[in-house]
């Protein structure tokens, strides 16, 4: 089973669950960071990374001799990463999506693929969990598609252990492509106007995937009942609160996961992970009825 830790907006507590979580996963599990643009579950987590592997991305590469300026790759290129201008054959690398349809309509073979790094992709075990993060090159734009590849390499439906998923935060492209093939989603809130915001567009973003959903509150006590109440009306289950507390800020600023450090919140997070595999695998057995 595949579970996304997601949120609305930055901030929430997102990696303090999913660290907390994998602490406490009663089954084989791998921690998989897709927040690839700052990286930071392996702070808490602290896994031995042994592992590196630089990650690209597919590009053309064009031979000009041979170009006899049809247009046909400017054409199909749907984000102006190659055109001709004055006769001059031209390729933006850094706007190139990698979907390879220049190369493949170019009539005289002028491109061939090349690749551009993305970034890379970083392995290794925290005690005896298996733990993958990717981080992006500095100055790529485009994340999804390092995430894809971590996807495609780590997070197979037929994966011998569970897979937990720190999230980017938001609901924008990477967030989207996070949760969009994993079984159940947990969306962090806290209840203040913005937490609450963010919660509620989360909420409209993922629920067309028909994945098990559910709510955690952290920093319970503060702010309002605005969450608990939209989460009532939209039948959103609150698998756990997490109460604002200084002792859990001061165990997050040493960079330590919560679960262990209190012991107060191990039941708090045993009933949460419980609540997500009974909603995962309910959901897995309607699906397979």
């Amino acid at each position: 089973m595949i579970y996304a830790i997601a949120s609305g907006k930055g901030g929430t507590g997102k990696t303090t669950v999913s660290a907390s979580l994998v602490s406490l996963w009663d089954r084989p599990v791998t921690a998989v960071d897709l927040d690839v643009e700052e990286p930071n579950l392996h702070l808490f987590l602290k896994p031995e990374l042994d592992v590196t592997e630089k990650a690209y991305m597919e590009i053309p590469v064009a031979d000009e001799d041979k170009c006899t300026k049809c247009r046909a790759c400017a054409d199909i290129c749907q984000y102006k990463a190659i055109t001709v201008m004055a006769d001059t054959l031209l390729i933006f690398p850094e706007m190139c999506h990698g979907c390879g349809g220049c190369i493949a309509v170019c009539p005289e073979d002028v491109l061939t693929p090349g690749k551009r790094e993305l970034g890379e992709i970083l392995r290794g075990k925290s005690g005896d969990k298996d733990f993958v993060m990717g981080r992006l090159r500095i100055g790529e734009a485009m994340s999804p598609p390092l995430m894809e590849q971590i996807k495609h390499q780590y997070m197979r439906p037929d994966a011998e252990t569970d897979i937990v998923v720190d999230a980017p935060p938001g609901v924008s492209c990477p967030a989207v492509s996070a949760v969009i093939d994993t079984d159940c989603i947990v969306l962090v809130t806290e209840p203040t106007p913005f937490g609450f915001h963010d919660f509620k567009l989360a909420w409209e973003a993922f629920s067309p995937f028909g994945k098990p959903m559910g709510a955690v509150i952290n920093r319970a006590g503060m702010g309002d009942d605005s969450v608990q109440k939209f989460c009532k009306e939209k039948n959103i289950p609150i698998w756990a609160e997490i109460p604002y507390d200084r002792a859990i800020a001061e165990a997050y600023s040493h960079g330590k996961v919560i679960a262990e450090a209190l012991e107060p919140l191990r039941d708090t997070f045993h009933e949460l992970r419980r609540n997500m595999q009974q909603a995962a695998e309910a959901a897995r057995e309607v699906s397979h009825a």
